[in-house]
Order: structure tokens, then C-alpha cells, then sequence
């Protein structure tokens, strides 16, 4: 009973007038940002340009505005769409793109999922990488057990290497000059989710490169 009630509220979801489903099929590598839009502000377009710079592809839900909707991942379930079916058929690994707000984490990036192989690959690029004030986590034990992504049924999991659940706070999403979220709203690009973007593509190379992986 629980389950088909979840299944109506996501096809409702995505059956929504101001919700776009878009899929985008370049590589065997994916990102993924099924919250993307006005809920977790940003998380789709950073998806978006990484997927693109790395032709990997893309699996991503935007709400327009001031649509705030909020289905857990673990009930994006690919039965209930075809967009999801053909992607979950295109990747073998992905990165699911999201964000979080917690006044003890609050500048922290966290990497969870069940591909720890990728989720340290990545931690190693943004520890270098980004700006110090941000940290950044990919040991489970400091991660909240809510932000670990580990249930088998998430989509982050479900490719056959599934795959790394990066959380993203929202210092890090949000443009201080321009007083809204980076890339929301026509606002410009802020300057840390310009480098987090460039991060991620060369770390996503670097791994696809050492992995012997290919376009198809």
C-alpha cells in the first residue's frame, strides 16, 4: 500500500507542469540530479556542465519555481520512468549531484554511495582543489547516516559500479555578491561553483582515463 502511494506521488512529479525530466545519453558514465531546480538550488546545473565538459551523460528533475517538491531519491524508482529506465541502461557508474543544509556541516561536501573507490578518487581532486574553507568528507563514519547513501534502491546504487552521492552545502552553493543561489534565477555563476565544476570534470576524466573507460 505504502509503496503504490509512493509510486503515484513521483509519476505525479514528474507529470507536473512546471517539472522537467531530462535525459541526456553520451557515455557509460553519468551524473545524475533528480532534485535539481528550485529545490536543491544549483545541484542540476553543475550535473549538467560536468556531464557535458566529460561527455558523460545526464539523468536530471528541475522544478521551476516556486515549485518545492521533495520525493526521497530511494523512490526514484525506474519503473515508473522510462527516462530513468534508459539512462539506468546507459551508465554503469554515475555521480548523484545534491543538496543539503546542517549547522554542524555547513561548509562541508560529503561523499557518500557504494562506489568508495570513486568517492575517494573524487575527495582526493576537491581536498586539493577547492578553497579551504569548505571541507570535504568521504569517510561513512563522519557522515550522517541519512546523507551516506547506501540503500541498494537509490539510483546512485544502481548501476553495476554504482556510484558516489556527492552532497553539496549550501555555502558552497550560493552566490554571496548576488545574494541567491549560484545559476538560480539568472543569477551569475558564483566564482566557488565555477571551480568546484572544473574540479569534478578533471577528477571525472582522470577516473575515466585510469579505468579504461569509454564512449560508446
Amino acid at each position: 500500500m505504502w509503496i503504490a502511494i509512493v509510486n503515484v506521488v513521483l509519476r505525479n512529479l514528474l507529470a507536473h507542469p512546471e517539472v522537467s525530466e531530462v535525459s541526456e545519453f553520451r557515455g557509460s558514465f553519468g551524473l545524475m540530479a533528480f532534485h535539481g531546480g528550485n529545490l536543491e538550488r544549483t545541484t542540476d546545473v553543475i550535473a549538467a556542465t560536468v556531464a557535458e565538459r566529460t561527455a558523460a551523460s545526464f539523468y536530471g528533475v528541475i522544478q521551476a519555481p516556486p515549485l518545492r517538491r521533495h520525493v526521497p531519491s530511494i523512490h526514484f524508482d525506474p519503473a515508473h520512468s522510462p527516462k530513468l529506465t534508459a539512462f539506468m541502461n546507459r551508465v554503469d557508474t554515475v555521480v548523484a549531484v545534491h543538496g543539503y543544509g546542517r549547522e554542524d556541516l555547513f561548509a562541508d561536501v560529503l561523499l557518500g554511495g557504494r562506489n568508495r573507490a570513486l568517492a575517494d578518487h573524487l575527495a582526493h581532486y576537491l581536498k586539493a582543489g577547492l578553497p579551504k574553507q569548505y571541507g570535504v568528507i568521504n569517510d561513512l563514519d563522519e557522515i550522517p547516516v541519512g546523507l551516506r547513501g547506501l540503500h541498494p534502491a537509490k539510483p546512485v546504487n544502481l548501476p553495476v559500479n554504482a556510484g558516489v552521492q556527492l552532497e553539496l552545502p549550501p555555502t558552497l552553493r550560493w552566490n554571496r555578491d548576488a545574494r541567491n543561489w549560484s545559476d538560480h534565477e539568472n543569477t551569475p555563476r558564483a566564482p566557488q561553483v565555477a571551480l568546484l565544476i572544473d574540479v569534478l570534470t578533471e577528477a571525472i576524466r582522470k577516473w575515466e582515463w585510469s579505468t579504461g573507460a569509454t564512449t560508446p
